[in-house]
């Protein structure tokens, strides 16, 4: 038999686990706000109040706040990563104008240069030649020396643009090259989003009928959570179920938001593995999605319905779109 006694300490020390392995996720959850990215002082300072909040609402004696806190935790990691990169595609547009206005201005120097230089150095040769037909001496001597110390006074200042000019197209590299990196990162964030209703009807009106199938994907519960929730938190519901169709599709896809609650992706993929692809996403998109209110997780549900559109060889366009509107109408494939 077990003795209570062993059972006692058994339980004391599970007891003793959870707690350490509360503060650690506690410790976790503050250092997270410690060393949270203040590209946005506004931003980062509600960052890091939600994250305090969070932490001091966990006990070892409300097992349900844990469990909730996982879901808020990852939105509000999902939130600050949305501001900052929208922070930084403001800084990658206002580099961009920069590396602009520094061209402008480079250009600027150029013309401004060889202008004013060719306007000196005529002057120059003018009083050299008052200088050399001056019989006296005297006064050519002197006009001859104004006419070096200009010619000097003209040197220094070519060096100094020169110099001016080798500075700001270093500053121009820079910009460059941080203007690229900006746009490589932005780049990854936008193979996520999805075209627009207009684009679909021409990339269907441009495509071969038969080489491609339709995925069309109804996602109920979008308008619902903007009801419920507030249009913050529908905008967090949709960008959410979009970047999960968008990782759930071949990468050659072409994916759309035919309206509210509806997309379409158009795959060259056979019928087949359609109806296998449009299983997996009405399996695995259907359910509850983190988002935030206020700082607080919510858990909005969306309830997918998927239908597959196989084209043929003799199919038009209207046709097609027609069997779309049907499905989305609430008809059969």
């Amino acid at each position: 038999m077990i003795s209570i006694q062993s059972s006692l300490t058994e339980l004391e020390k599970r007891h003793k686990l959870l707690v350490l392995l509360l503060e650690c996720y506690t410790a976790a959850i503050r250092n997270v706000s410690h060393y949270a990215l203040e590209l946005d002082e506004e931003a980062a300072r509600q960052f890091r109040q939600h994250l305090d909040a969070l932490a001091r609402g966990l006990s070892v004696d409300s097992p349900e706040a844990i469990a909730d806190s996982r879901a808020t935790l990852r939105g509000l990691l999902r939130e600050n990563r949305d501001r900052n990169s929208a922070f930084v595609a403001g800084l990658r547009d206002e580099l961009a104008s920069t590396a602009r206005a520094l061209e402008e201005i480079l250009d600027s120097l150029h013309q401004s240069d060889d202008e004013h230089e060719g306007k000196l150095r005529s002057g120059i040769a003018k009083l050299r030649s008052v200088a050399g037909s001056d019989t006296s001496g005297g006064l050519g001597a002197a006009v001859s020396a104004a006419a070096d110390s200009i010619e000097r006074c003209v040197e220094q200042m070519r060096k100094q643009h020169q110099l001016t000019v080798s500075q700001f197209l270093a500053e121009i590299r820079v910009l460059h090259r941080r203007i690229d990196a900006l746009e490589t990162a932005a780049s990854l964030d936008e193979m996520a989003r999805l075209s627009s209703r207009t684009e679909l009807m021409e990339w269907i009106r441009l495509s071969t009928p038969g080489e491609y199938c339709l995925l069309l994907v109804g996602a109920r519960g979008l308008l619902r959570a903007e009801v419920q929730f507030g249009k913050d938190v529908g905008v967090q519901l949709s960008a959410a179920f979009a970047k999960r169709l968008r990782n759930s599709l071949p990468p050659t896809a072409r994916a759309v938001r035919w309206s509210a609650e509806e997309f379409i992706a158009l795959a060259g993929i056979k019928k087949a593995e359609a109806l296998t692809l449009g299983k997996w996403i009405g399996e695995n998109l259907s359910g509850t999605y983190a988002c935030l209110q206020g700082g607080n997780g919510v858990r909005p549900c969306i309830q997918t319905t998927v239908g597959v559109v196989d084209t043929t060889a003799k199919e038009s366009t209207e046709r097609i779109l027609q069997r779309v509107e049907l499905f989305f109408g609430g008809g059969v494939r």
